[in-house]
This record gives structure tokens, C-alpha cells and sequence, in this order.
């Protein structure tokens, strides 16, 4: 099989991408990505990549062997991915994208760099960790139709499983030039980070070397920390609190009123009384509960207890 993949290279220095994009474009399809992940690999697969990769394991400095160098980097990120041990043969070449893997059978995987790497070296790692994604994700059988999805999910995963702190920290800005690796924005990879912070008590911007990545991860952590914070999670802040109040109200005296999609939550009638139906904030599961009270719910993919106000 030839699944040949990409990663977007989204720099404005001269390698052919265009102008880096910033904000939360692709917020729901890393969400939707984020559950996905938790079906198919299961909570216990999940928290197996509690450990981050270590910045020693993809360090590459300009005295390393070139290919030598990318080989060691590309063993590390098949040893912390958890894939079985393969030869992954790593060439350079001139092309438009940053990097593309050629998906077969094994028992090797064919990975190739832009020639650019060859003298950007402190950004190998990140193209790898990407790259190498795409070969667990073809393991598992997790694809989705499409380039732009499956490029997202592929991000999310490297990010949410350990390794996809190297793709933020790739992403560097001054007065002349820029750089980023990967779909997903500079503050959707911080979020995605974030939300594997919360999840596993990590704290990846210790990593960073570029100053543009860390402004990133904190706005991307901010988003995520909102998820905490949403009725009827018992988090949310009082204008939140008080708004799900009223809507709660009206749904229970127009039982076959349309969901308002804007909101983070919706209220079902039903023979067994009002229930309102909402994301998980760590794996965006959607969760049921009665609508009476004070409560405590747990979700059935990723287990997380939630303390709820409904």
C-alpha cells in the first residue's frame, strides 16, 4: 500500500507556504479528533503516553551526522509511539511539503525531509514526530476521509500523545520571516497541549525554546481551561451558571423546543424527566445526566468523574 502523507509546512520564509493563520479555525475538528483518539486506543491505551518525549531525544545539533542524527531521532519517536520496533529509512530531497511518509506493509517505513532540514536541523524532530504519527495511526486504523482531516487529527494525535510539543515549538516569528510546522494553528497545537496537561499533570512549556510558541500555549490553555467551565459543569461562573438556569427552565416548559446550537449543552424531555446532554471536557464524549440538581457523572469513554450542577 502507498499511502503517501504530508505535513504542512506554513512558513512564510521562502519554502513556499503562505502567511501563518492564528486563532481556533479548526476547534471542533480537534475536538472531534480528541474523542476519536479515546475510541479507538481506549483510556488505559491513552494514559500509557503520560510521559512526554524527552527534549534529550530529539535534540540534533549542527556537529551530529546528518543522517545519522535523524535516524536516532526518528528511533526515539517510534519507541515513545509505542510501534514495533522497524527500520525507518529517513532521506532528504527538494519538495513543496515539509515532509511526507510512505505508508506500506513493512517491516521499514520511508520518510522523506525537505532539503531545507538539512540546515535547519533543530526542527527534524518535529517533522518526524509527525510523519512517524501517520505510521500508528495507519497500525491502528484510525484515518479519516479526506486530506484536511485526517492532517488534523494526525497533529492532534502527535500533540495529545506527547510528541507534538516539537511542532509548536517549530513555530517561530520575527519582522521578516516566520515558521510553522503542521494544520492545526500555533494556538490550537497550545491547546491541544494543554488539554494533555490537564489530563496527565504536565507542564510542556518548560520545553519551549521559541518565545512565539510559549505566547501560544498560553492562549491555546486558556481555551482549554473554558472547558472546565461550562454549565452544567459546577465550574462554571455565575453568568453561566444563571443563563443555563433560564434555559433550563424554558426547556422544561417547551419539551419540543429546538437545542439552540450555540450553547455547550442541550436538554432532552423524555418519559424519565428532563436530561441535559453535554461535551466531557477532557475527551468531548457527549454525556447525559437528569436534569435535578446537584450531581456527579462519570463519562463512559474516558472516565473522567465530573462534578456537575444540573
Amino acid at each position: 500500500m502507498d499511502g503517501g502523507s504530508d505535513v504542512n509546512d506554513g512558513s512564510s520564509d521562502g519554502s513556499g507556504g503562505g502567511p501563518v493563520v492564528h486563532g481556533f479555525p479548526h476547534l471542533e475538528a480537534v475536538r472531534s479528533a480528541i474523542t476519536s483518539l479515546y475510541r479507538r486506543v481506549s483510556p488505559d491505551g491513552v494514559h500509557a503516553y503520560a510521559t512526554s518525549l524527552a527534549p534529550a531525544d530529539a535534540a540534533f545539533s549542527d556537529v551530529d551526522d546528518l543522517y545519522l542524527g535523524a535516524q536516532r531521532v526518528a528511533g526515539a519517536l517510534v519507541q515513545h509511539l509505542r510501534l514495533p520496533q522497524a527500520r525507518i529509512v529517513v532521506g532528504f530531497r527538494r519538495m513543496e511539503h515539509a515532509a511526507s511518509v510512505e505508508l506500506t506493509a513493512g517491516p521499514e517505513y520511508f520518510i522523506e525531509l525537505n532539503d531545507r532540514f538539512r540546515t535547519h536541523r533543530r526542527d527534524i524532530g518535529a517533522a518526524l514526530a509527525h510523519e512517524i504519527t501517520h505510521v500508528l495511526l495507519h497500525r491502528l486504523g484510525l484515518e479519516l476521509p479526506g486530506t484536511r482531516d485526517n492532517e488534523i487529527l494526525t497533529d492532534t494525535v502527535t500533540a495529545y500523545l506527547g510528541a507534538g510539543w516539537l511542532l509548536l515549538d517549530a513555530f517561530r516569528q520575527d519582522a521578516v520571516s516566520s515558521q510553522k510546522l503542521g494544520y492545526l494553528t500555533p494556538e490550537e497545537f497550545g491547546y491541544v497541549l494543554a488539554k494533555r496537561a490537564l489530563a496527565f499533570g504536565e507542564d510542556p512549556s518548560v520545553w519551549f525554546t521559541s518565545p512565539q510558541a510559549y505566547t501560544a500555549y498560553t492562549k491555546g490553555r486558556a481555551e482549554a481551561l473554558r472547558d472546565l467551565q461550562r454549565p452544567p459543569l459546577t465550574a462554571a461562573g455565575w453568568a453561566g451558571r444563571r443563563r443555563y438556569a433560564k434555559d433550563r427552565r424554558y426547556a422544561a416548559d417547551h419539551p419540543d423546543s429546538a437545542p439552540d446550537p450555540a450553547l455547550p449543552y442541550a436538554f432532552e424531555g423524555g418519559a424519565g424527566g428532563l436530561r441535559v446532554c453535554f461535551a466531557c471536557p477532557t475527551c468531548h464524549q457527549r454525556v447525559r445526566v437528569p436534569a435535578r440538581g446537584r450531581t456527579r457523572a462519570r463519562c463512559g469513554l474516558c472516565r473522567t468523574v465530573l462534578e456537575c450542577d444540573t
